[in-house]
């Protein structure tokens, strides 16, 4: 009776063993049935030079020269403006649809003025750049500059011409180091700016100076849900950085910047601003923010060293906030750098231009897929600057919720997501061991009663 017991013991055991292999197996198959695509499926926008179009009045600028025109903009009332140096280019201008302004000091000029600026001894706390509606350039010094330097570089300026206009700033130029979700190391507090890819693993792109390559981040003040790694970048020279992701994915909402309360903005493509241009910027410190953009190719002698070619903007920005993306209408356009002020009394805001990253990194931007459609089609590239219509009329993009910087792939948090493998493989480990078991079982007592047997014969 015993034995009968046993073996209907054992034959139930074998019976769930193998149901349980069998839904294991069902539970892995729909898992990765449901997977996310691969690197190579995710939409994108590379910054070729489509995509970097900045409409109209760059369009024209490229085409007249630099010694005939002196930049564009973007009229209070959404017109292009291009700046002008002789009567043809003006009738071009106005032939293209554009409206003209005659400036004496043309592009060239204006470059050279700077390119003289830069060789002069470095002085930091400066910062300068071109103005085009006013065709100056403006050369600022912040409160930690010395009377002696100033008075040295203003020497300088007036020597160059009187289309270089000094001015003395509040504040200090900074990098914000201290998203726009919050990213933490050993180096400070940044924000995240935008994913992006190399085909095959997936990034942050952030800003260069807030930490060197090999910078461990994550995203709790403990240390616990680690992030990813600085892997490579530039600063001073430039302001990016690529952290890979551990696990080497975004993961969902790549496409998305997180504007705060669990918010974001869909990002669909890749470009470079305008001036006038109405643009939107958020941080992990001072969340969402926008502004105008002011100038264009400025240089800041911040004191780790100097960056230029940066999108200077009156948007304001505070320590944390570096890193954090700079948008409009779901376009990205610049990445936090640094800047003076704060958002309580405003101030002054650089950004390092991503299709300039994208382009030295050899990394794409990773983008929203649009009206639903998940598919791998690149994102077209943006028509014009979002300004087109008119700067105050530019809106920030079409919204969508916020997932923020998805945890290390560590293998609990994968056995624990039920849309993972993790699941089923336990089930079916579980189940081979179950069935192993009832074998050895088996086995164990065929041997036993042998012996006994054996023994009995020989006794």
């Amino acid at each position: 009776m015993r034995h009968a017991r046993r073996r209907v013991v054992r034959r139930v055991t074998r019976l769930a063993a193998v149901g349980g292999i069998l839904l294991g197996c069902t539970m892995v198959t729909r898992a990765v049935a449901s997977e996310p695509p691969a690197a190579d499926a995710v939409p994108f926008a590379a910054a070729t030079e489509e995509a970097r179009d900045a409409g109209p009045g760059a369009r024209l600028v490229s085409r007249l020269g630099s010694d005939r025109t002196a930049g564009s903009w973007i009229a209070a009332d959404g017109r292009t403006v291009v700046a002008v140096t002789d009567e043809e280019a003006a009738r071009e201008v106005q032939r293209a649809g554009a409206e003209p302004k005659m400036v004496r000091h043309s592009m060239s000029e204006l470059k050279s003025a700077t390119r003289t600026l830069r060789s002069a001894p470095r002085v930091p706390g400066t910062a300068w750049a071109m103005d085009y509606r006013s065709n100056e350039i403006v050369v600022r010094g912040d409160t930690t500059v010395s009377a002696d330097d100033w008075s040295e570089l203003t020497e300088v300026a007036e020597g160059i011409g009187g289309f270089v206009r000094m001015e003395r700033t509040e504040g200090t130029f900074t990098t914000r180091l201290n998203g726009a979700t919050p990213i933490l190391s050993t180096a400070g507090r940044c924000s995240a700016g935008f994913n992006v890819t190399d085909g095959t693993r997936e990034f942050i792109l952030t800003a260069g100076h807030c930490g060197p390559e090999g910078s461990v981040w994550f995203s709790d003040g403990r240390g616990r849900q680690e992030v990813g790694t600085t892997v490579g970048g530039s600063f001073p020279g430039d302001d990016y950085s690529l952290i890979e992701y551990d696990g080497g994915r975004a993961g969902e909402g790549a496409g998305v910047v997180a504007v705060g309360d669990g918010k974001g903005v869909r990002i669909t493509g890749v470009g470079d601003p305008t001036v006038g241009q109405r643009v939107f910027r958020s941080g992990s410190t001072s969340g969402l923010r926008d502004g105008e953009v002011t100038a264009l190719n400025a240089t800041v002698n911040y004191p780790e060293g100097t960056v230029s070619g940066l999108i200077e903007t009156n948007v304001c920005a505070e320590p944390g906030d570096s890193g954090g993306p700079m948008f409009s209408e779901g376009i990205a356009l610049g990445i936090t750098s640094g800047g003076s002020g704060d958002c309580r009394a405003g101030g002054t805001t650089y950004f390092q231009p991503v299709t300039k990253a994208l382009s030295a990194l050899n990394v794409r931007l990773i983008v929203s897929p649009q009206d639903g459609d998940r598919s791998a089609a690149p994102s077209p590239a943006p028509s014009g600057p979002a300004g087109a219509a008119a700067p105050g009329g530019a809106s920030p993009g079409s919204s969508a919720p916020a997932t923020g910087i998805p945890n290390a792939s560590t293998l609990l948090s994968r056995l624990a997501d039920p849309r993972n493998v993790g699941p089923g493989l336990l089930v079916v480990g579980g189940s081979m061991v179950a069935l192993v078991a009832t074998r050895w079982i088996r086995a164990e007592q065929d041997r036993k009663a042998y012996q006994r047997h054996y023994s009995a014969m020989w006794s």
